[in-house]
């Protein structure tokens, strides 16, 4: 009878276990197809990183390969736009490419005043820098790269060295 009761208990976690990842796996798909529309460029051939710093952080998108001029060239145009996007408050597209507010936009969205937004081309892509003065949008900028580096699964760090 314990045996029973043990088989049948490791089969309902195994059972649990593979149906929460196979929801983690179908909504991470939703999401990259969510980015290949929103951004406008292949996430499987691309990098994204999302770094923080003392005075708010990064976002950098590279191509996988030095030869994918086409997507370099999206690369760049989404970064410049995602600059003046920020900077006037708009956080439609990863709102979008999320499917939800990430956390820190509000934040953002309301001190949008005291945030620099500096874009600048890197080796085979971009990198949007995000920088503030204010302790509390600085905050906000580090929630919301956070989100980032979690959903998209970076393995950048989450806190600042």
């Amino acid at each position: 009878m314990k045996n029973t009761a043990f088989a049948i208990l490791a089969l309902a976690l195994m059972v649990s276990a593979q149906t929460t990842a196979t929801k983690e796996d179908h909504g991470h798909h939703d999401m990259e197809q969510r980015g290949n529309k929103g951004m406008g460029f292949t996430q499987d051939k691309t990098t994204h990183h999302f770094l923080l710093n003392k005075n708010g952080g990064a976002i950098q998108v590279t191509a996988n390969s030095g030869d994918d001029k086409a997507n370099l060239n999206h690369i760049r145009m989404h970064l410049g736009h995602i600059r003046a996007a920020f900077k006037s408050g708009d956080f439609n597209i990863p709102g979008f490419v999320h499917d939800q507010t990430p956390p820190g936009v509000p934040a953002m969205v309301k001190l949008k005043d005291q945030i620099h937004y500096t874009y600048e081309d890197i080796a085979n892509g971009g990198r949007v820098t995000i920088s503030s003065a204010n302790h509390e949008a600085v905050e906000a900028v580090h929630n919301f790269l956070r989100f980032q580096i979690t959903e998209h699964k970076t393995g950048d760090a989450l806190e600042m060295k």
